[in-house]
């Protein structure tokens, strides 16, 4: 059934009890005075930046912009982009575009003014919904963007390009629709993260959102007395259906604005989170402050708190020994996925695996997996090869690009561009991204085995290795390391360390500098070979 069909049942069944909960503790009050007699958002008694809404409210939310929408003529197949940073407005706005049977289309909200045109265009956009903080770089491109689109401004102070959000709801219906939708049905482009180039157009069909949503409350037994701390962006595919297991299960969600240790703590402790989802650099920077003594477990009510789990990139053994240190009773639990693949959970650990840390796990919920050689024949048993994925949230295609759809869908597989062993119990493990292998004097380097042996240090905060052009090797490894605060560390150290090695595998350039990652925690190696690579390579040729 289409994923809306929760949200209909969670406003019948639980319509006075508690959806969504937004804390902004950066930006306390700033909204109130502007808001309509219409908005059925309600200040909470609790704290000055606290907002929550109800089952019933969501749902009527949701309902009155998709019935807006379609009295401006938005019809199935429309595409309506959501540019806005997280609030508690984010998730009706995406509900009400699904319920007129329309394509929502989330926006990354780092993208500059030329990337929105350039996605903008590629989907064929039809409406646009952005928050203030996107006002500059809307108006950058406004005349193209404003040809034959609806512009829509959530927030105060509409420029003159746009309409209000609050005006046009005002009047709008709060009954559902009634749009009949199935699961055959388009219903989302998601963006691919554009790290070789400008991002591709990921469609989907009902089918897909509705796998995500049914497969996260399976995989972490999400249940009706469950609260979901959500803190990255609802944009991206990892935030949104990892909150659609709450969906599911009709439970409380929490949306966090903040990512420090303190935040993250205070909010677990104040609205009694049971389950959280962390970047790996937020978990690594919450044990560094337990570690410093900058905060101490004491001073919070953790008791409700029964489980963390971390996707969107390769998580460090090391990471969770020391988080099993302080949270000895937390169920862990990651997950491996791609936009693609509608996000995380076709490979996941599962609870009960523990002792297989370092693995992404076992096929997800109604997901199937093999790995691949270059020729698309099953490798052995602990060789590596292509991870490729097969199941019910795999895309329809790259929107309007049949040749890059053709390399990545076969036969109903998705290549995944990960490489992947699997070991003799069938659990798989991630060695890393085709593209990122490092081929040295003709040995395959996998950056990730390296990258994971040095955060053992116990002075390494975060580590990449890439690698860089060499004459005589072809290419060589180069490790970027981030100290953790307050320490110092010298290139002798980690040499020494890295005699743990294999000698191939040493890193041949040890540079210390931070860690860039994008808004989903995962390393910005293109940035790091553009600003390491090229200047290395022209003091070599200058040096020569």
């Amino acid at each position: 059934m289409p994923v809306t069909e929760y949200l209909e049942r969670n406003a019948k069944l639980y319509p006075d009890e508690v959806a969504l909960v937004e804390l902004n503790p950066d930006e306390p009050d700033k909204r109130r005075t502007s808001w309509k007699e219409f908005d059925l958002i309600q200040p909470s008694r609790f704290s000055p930046y606290r907002r929550e809404i109800t089952w019933s409210v969501f749902d009527e939310k949701a309902n009155r912009f998709a019935n807006m929408l379609l009295s401006r003529g938005i019809k199935k197949g429309d595409k309506v982009a959501i540019l806005m940073y997280n609030c508690l407005e984010w998730l009706p706005i995406y509900f009400g575009v699904l319920k007129t049977g329309a394509i929502a289309v989330p926006f990354n909200f780092r993208y500059d003014a030329d990337e929105i045109l350039y996605c903008t265009e590629l989907a064929e956009v039809d409406v646009m919904v952005f928050g203030p903080e996107f006002v500059g770089r809307i108006e950058t491109n406004a005349e193209r963007l404003m040809k034959g689109r609806l512009l829509i401004y959530y927030g105060e102070s509409c420029p003159e390009f746009a309409e209000d959000y609050y005006e046009l709801v005002a009047d709008s219906s709060s009954r559902t629709p009634g749009i009949a939708l199935s699961e055959e049905d388009y219903g989302a482009i998601y963006f691919s993260s554009g790290t070789t180039g400008f991002p591709k157009a990921i469609l989907h069909k009902h089918q897909s959102l509705t796998q995500a949503a049914e497969m996260e409350q399976k995989h972490h037994s999400t249940g009706r007395n469950d609260n979901f701390l959500c803190i990255p962006p609802l944009y991206h595919t990892g935030a949104k259906f990892h909150w659609m297991g709450s969906l599911v299960a009709a439970s409380k969600a929490v949306l966090l604005k903040g990512t420090s240790p303190r935040t993250i703590l205070e909010t677990v402790s104040n609205e009694h989170c049971t389950i959280v989802w962390l970047l790996v650099p937020w978990a690594q920077d919450l044990l560094d402050a337990l570690d410093r003594g900058d905060l101490k477990l004491a001073d919070y009510d953790l008791k409700n708190w029964r489980m963390m789990h971390i996707g969107a990139q390769p998580v460090p053994p090391s990471l969770i020994r020391r988080w099993k240190e302080y949270f000895p009773n937390h169920e862990y639990d990651t997950n491996y996925g791609l936009s693609e693949s509608t996000g995380p959970g076709c490979v996941h650990l599962g609870v009960e695996n523990i002792h297989k840390v370092g693995a992404i796990g076992v096929p997800g919920y109604r997901w199937e997996c093999k790995i691949v050689d270059e020729n698309g024949e099953v490798v052995s048993q602990g060789d590596v090869g292509e991870l490729c994925v097969k199941g019910p949230g795999v895309m329809t295609c790259y929107y309007r690009n049949p040749e890059a759809t053709a390399e990545v869908l076969k036969d109903g597989w998705l290549f995944t561009g990960d490489m992947a062993m699997q070991d003799e119990d069938g659990f798989i493990f991630l060695v890393d991204r085709k593209k990122d292998v490092i081929v040295s004097g003709g040995e395959n380097i996998y950056p990730v085995q390296i990258e994971d042996f040095i955060r053992r240090f116990d002075k390494v905060k975060d580590v990449a290795v890439i690698g860089l052009s060499d004459r005589r090797l072809g290419e060589k490894t180069a490790a970027i390391i981030e100290i953790k605060e307050g320490m110092e560390c010298t290139k002798e150290e980690i040499e020494e360390f890295c005699q743990g090695l294999a000698r191939y595998k040493r890193p041949k350039e040890i540079i210390f500098a931070t860690i860039p990652r994008n808004a989903t925690g995962k390393i910005e190696k293109p940035k790091l070979r553009k600003i390491y690579g090229a200047d290395m390579l022209v003091a070599k040729e200058n040096n020569a």
